[in-house]
């Protein structure tokens, strides 16, 4: 397979290798990109939750990403956990000086598990100054619900959530459906020009871990060899969905998902 764009990944670490930069990595990679991370914590966890996390000072990270991009320029970025106010200036100022494009940002704020991942300062920030600077933003429903300061359970409630955060400055939104309580999960595009739903069947299954971090680099992955974003939503629910379905069923609690699916899916999606 012939590599076909670059990427580079700020996100934490995840040592069980279901989500953060672990799945990023397998996901970027799978379906046909190579992929550089700048790691801004680590955490030690398996499928049943998250043990501890070790962060990784400003400047490290801030290093990453500019000597990394100084080398070998990405031609798209995703951005995940980001676990302090002081770590999303660090990045904003050097996503600038190596003016970045194609940025992808999935607010990761809890666990699967329920571990909070990020404070209330950090959440001003993203909501402040860090929405407004990226071309796409994949938040949850818990996530839009801390983002929009609403309560979501329906999908009326989702695309007036993702239109809030229009009126903050995102240029787009994919607001994704997975934890209403229906048998269709319907996954909500939303700009100022239109509003797209993509409607999937819900897999009953515990091959749920890194979906989100997946689904995001995935987005970023089909974004970066030229596709729309539109596209590449769709592409990327795609490949997620195929992940799920054929799991390995590694572990006791929240499995991660199968990431080398796209092998099978390379002629009909790439």
């Amino acid at each position: 397979m012939k590599i076909k764009s670059k990427l580079l990944v700020i996100a934490g670490s995840d040592s069980s290798g279901g989500a953060g930069i672990q799945a990023d990595i397998k996901t970027m990679t799978s379906l046909g990109s190579y992929a550089m991370t700048a790691i801004t914590a680590l955490t030690t966890q398996n499928t049943t939750g998250v043990l501890s996390i070790i962060k990784i000072p400003c400047k490290e990270i801030s290093r990453q990403i500019e000597y990394t991009s100084k080398d070998i320029k990405p031609d798209a970025i995703k951005i995940g956990m980001l676990y302090s106010a002081d770590v999303i200036d660090a990045v904003l100022k050097s996503l600038r000086k190596i003016k970045a494009k194609k940025i992808i940002l999935d607010p990761v704020m809890v666990t699967t598990s329920g571990v909070k991942l990020i404070n209330q300062k950090a959440i001003n920030k993203i909501r402040n100054d860090l929405v407004s600077k990226v071309e796409l933003i994949t938040p949850n429903i818990p996530e839009a619900e801390i983002l929009a300061k609403i309560k979501i359970i329906s999908p009326t409630d989702m695309i007036y959530a993702a239109k809030k955060l229009l009126d903050m400055g995102a240029k787009n939104v994919l607001l994704k459906g997975g934890h209403l309580k229906d048998k269709t999960i319907k996954d909500i595009f939303v700009n100022n020009k239109e509003i797209k739903i993509f409607k999937n069947k819900k897999i009953k299954t515990k091959n749920l871990h890194g979906t989100g971090c997946s689904l995001s680099s995935a987005i970023a992955t089909y974004f970066s060899c030229g596709k729309t974003l539109k596209k590449s939503c769709e592409l990327a629910i795609n490949y997620v969905n195929h992940s799920i379905k054929t799991g390995p069923n590694y572990g006791k609690g929240n499995r991660p998902i199968n990431h080398l699916t796209s092998f099978k899916l390379d002629k009909k999606y790439l």
